[in-house]
Formats: C-alpha cells, structure tokens, sequence
C-alpha cells in the first residue's frame, strides 16, 4: 500500500501547486503560469534525484534512447493538460474546474490497456465509475438554469485526456529503464520530463513571448514555491507510478477533488452545495473501495 501513500501526499502537494498557479495567471498569463511549475520545478527535481541516489546507495540508471521519446511525448502531454486546466480555473470556481480535468481515471484505464496492456479487475472498475460519478455530481452546475460552462468543460475533459496520456507515459518510461530500484527510477525520469519542459517552454516564451518570460522571473519569489510543491507533487507521483497501474493511481488521486473544496473554501471564499456534497463523498467512496480492491 506504499503506492498509496505517495499518491494521498502527492495529491496534497498538488492542490497547493495548482492553488498557487491559479493566482500567478493573471499575473504572467495562462503559459507563463503552466512555465511556473517546470522551469522552477525542474532546479528541485535535480535535488530530488541526488537525494534519492544517496538514499538508496543507487547510481542515476542509464538511459536508453528508446525512452527518450516515451517521456518526451508525457512532457508535451503535460505541458499542455497543465495549460488547459488553468484556462478551465479561469472560467469556473478552482473545485469545479479540478473537478473537470477528473474524469482523468475512466481515460488512463483506457489508455492503461491500450497502450500497456494493463487489465483491472470488476471491482477495480467499479471503483473507478463510483468516484468519477462523484466528480460529475462535483462539477455539476451549483444553480438551477445555470447550465453547463461548455468551454469550461471542454478545456477541463481535454486536459484530463492529456493527463491520462502523461500518466501513461511516465509510467512506462519508468518501468523501460534497464536498472535500479523503483525509487531512483522514478526519479530520473522526473528530472528528465521536468528538463525537457523547463527547455520546450522557456525557447517558446523566449521567441514568442518575452513579456511573460520577464513577467515569470519578476513574481520569482511565488513562483519558487509553486515550483517546489510541483517538483514534490510528481516525485510522489511517479513513485507511486512505479509501484502500481496508472489508473489506481489516477483513481485514488480524486481525493485530490476533496483537498481543492477545502483550499477554495479558505482561499477563494467559494461556498460547497449539496450536490457537490454528495458527490465529495461518492469520490471518498470509490476511493476507499479501491484501496480494498
């Protein structure tokens, strides 16, 4: 149940990363923001990955060209998955927008079999349709004739199937380095992705966008610590990756939907229905019947 620790951590770490980058947005705009966690995740990562080396008493694993362009393709995905989730937090309230990008888990089992062959159990199933329900019961509109925000959900379900294919190539960009323990695997391949991201986006801002690059250096102070708790956040992300299937993973990282009704009720003031009520608690449901699973 290791991997579930990590994933409880890493989802806590990650409700206060995103917290933070929802403020930075209308400071350095939505790609200066999703910069933010790479480009100042990316110095942490490095840490990370020595202090795991030193830990485990493991040297940094070598890796194939082959993995390359697995991991390459996870940092694409992620770097755009991040961007649409801020662009949805714009539109509507932080939990209903994280809500959104958490149909993530019915995606990642899909990919999870296609592309790894990873088969769930019934129950592991069931799990996942339980606590996703509740994340439509969350992100369901709080007022009669409001309606659905489209653009909104659409931003949100794009960046969950960008999330969903990230996962899935971190976790096997993990498993297809020849050597090491779990840990120090995981680790690489974090600091990897993050120093391909922190290069991609700092070459796009510097060709298209130096007003955001100069905006992003300006709010350093901020940005340092949305940094690190990014770098934190994935750390214990891909260590749980590499002990368990990516849609356990994603699955029990709903609880994450839990975490964000409390931040927007301390930070953004945002006031919970019973709709969303219920459907918290269908999330923490599923989650408890998959750790039983």
């Amino acid at each position: 149940m290791l991997w579930a620790v990590f994933t409880v951590m890493a989802a806590a770490a990650q409700t206060l990363r995103n917290a933070m980058q929802r403020d930075l947005v209308e400071r350095v705009g939505v790609v200066g923001a999703t910069h933010v966690r790479f480009l100042f995740g990316f110095p942490f990562s490095l840490v990370f990955l020595a202090g795991m080396s030193l830990l485990t008493r493991e040297a940094v694993p070598a890796i194939p060209a082959g993995v390359l362009p697995v991991v390459l393709g996870a940092a694409l995905s992620q770097i755009a998955a991040t961007g649409l989730m801020l662009q949805a937090m714009r539109l509507r309230s932080f939990t209903v927008a994280t809500a959104y990008t958490k149909t993530e888990p019915v995606l990642v089992a899909l990919f999870g079999l296609i592309f790894l062959g990873e088969r769930l159990a019934p129950m592991a199933l069931s799990a996942i349709g339980i606590a996703t329900f509740g994340v439509l019961l969350t992100a369901w509109p709080a007022k009669k004739g409001e309606g659905w925000s489209m653009e909104a959900l659409g931003y949100g379900l794009v960046s969950a199937a960008f999330f969903a294919l990230s996962a899935i190539g971190f976790r096997a960009g993990i498993h297809a380095l020849p050597q090491g323990g779990f840990a120090i695997r995981a680790s690489t391949v974090l600091a990897l992705g993050l120093g391909m991201q922190a290069s991609l986006l700092t070459i796009y801002l510097a060709v298209l966008d130096r007003r955001a690059l100069r905006a992003i250096i300006g709010a350093w102070k901020p940005s340092l610590l949305a940094g690190f708790m990014g770098a934190l956040a994935s750390q214990f992300w891909f260590l749980g990756f590499s002990l368990a299937s990516a849609a356990k993973v994603r699955t029990l990282a709903l609880i994450e939907v839990f975490f964000a009704r409390l931040v927007s009720g301390r930070l953004f003031r945002e006031k919970p229905t019973l709709r969303e009520g219920i459907g918290l608690a269908l999330i923490v449901l599923g989650v408890a019947f998959l750790l039983n699973v």
